[in-house]
Order: C-alpha cells, then structure tokens, then sequence
C-alpha cells in the first residue's frame, strides 16, 4: 500500500495529564501544584528540552532550581513522564491498520523522558514503522523541518500520508504540504475520516 497513516501521540494514542506530574513534584519542592503545572506544560527551559537543545540532566538541573525541587534526578523524570494513559479507540484503530498493512508512523513533539516512558509501558508503541521526534530533528510542528523529516522517512509525500492530530496548527502544516490531514477531535470521527482516506 502506498498510503502511510501518520499519528501524534499525545491526545490522539495516549491522552496525558500535566497535573499528575505537578502534583507528584510539588510534593517534594518549595513551589506550589499550579504554578508546577504550568512550568511543566510552557516554560521556555521544557521548549528547549523537547528540540533537543538542552539534555535531560540539563532540564532537571534548569527545573530544580526554578520549582525548588528537593528530590533525586531519577525520581524526577518518573514523576515527569508518568502522565499518561491509552486512548484505547485509537490504539484499536491502529492495530487494525496493522493488520491490513497499512504503513504507520509515529509523528509527535515530545522529549525522551516521555518516549522511553511509553515505550516501556505501552506495548502499541512498538509496532509502527518509524517514529519522528522532536528531540532529535530539533525542529517542533508547525515547523516545516520536521515535516520534511517524516516525508523522508516515510518515503512519501502529498496525498500519500494521511495525518491525524489534535492540534489545527500542526494540522495546516500537513495540509500545506498536500498530506490528507484530520484534526483528531474524537475517535469515531477520525476513524470514519481515515477510512474515507484510504478508499
């Protein structure tokens, strides 16, 4: 089959929740639940961590300093990347396209911290055919870059990808490029959409 299907993974295959993370951390640091909540999910130090710019040690190093946390370095990436939870539509959906042979492909802005999180806990997340990260293009969605990474790995272009994700503006980018592009709202709606897709 030519067509590719391409995912996002937060709130389209796995939904996740900021607020777990904060509430854990705040537990062991000097800043409160809500202002944790919002560093976790914004802050210009957790932009940097999922293009890559910064490592791992650095964005622990750069975030205990700013919330005040009194924890080991282990037990903040646990409680940072613990935050999330399978949609299982969506997960059933994929299989499905599994099955039929349909090429799928991973396509999210996400840190390594969460990646070796879900890979760990989530069995769906070893079956696609290959995976474009943030992290390591350096480059976030709507950025064309790494839009020219999936196409690159994917082998595909245009119409040939069809793309689902929760978020308009990464869904313009895919669109202004020709991919087939669904913005994710509920399961049932993007299976039918991605059904129409591969007619």
């Amino acid at each position: 089959m030519n067509t590719a299907v391409v995912f996002d993974l937060g709130k389209v295959l796995v939904d996740f929740d900021y607020s777990i993370a904060a509430r854990r951390i705040a537990a062991r640091s000097s800043m409160p639940i809500e202002a944790i909540d919002g560093f976790i999910g914004a802050s210009d130090i957790t932009v940097k961590y999922e293009l890559g710019l910064v490592t791992r040690r650095e964005f622990f190093e750069r975030a205990r300093q700013a919330i005040g946390f009194g924890g080991t370095f282990e037990e903040f990436g646990e409680f940072f990347a613990d935050i999330f939870t399978e949609i299982p539509p969506m997960i059933a959906l994929h299989a499905e396209l599994r099955a039929r042979g349909v090429p799928t492909y991973i396509f999210s802005n996400t840190n390594d911290l969460a990646v070796e999180h879900v890979r760990r806990n989530f069995p769906f997340f070893k079956n696609f055919d290959g995976y474009i990260y943030s992290y390591e293009i350096g480059a976030m969605k709507p950025d064309a870059r790494i839009y020219e990474a999936l196409e690159r790995l994917a082998g595909r272009r245009g119409a040939e990808i069809v793309y689902l994700d929760d978020r308009p503006e990464n869904i313009a980018g895919g669109a202004a490029r020709g991919w087939q592009a669904i913005l994710h709202e509920t399961p049932a709606k993007s299976r039918a959409a991605v059904e129409k897709c591969l007619l």
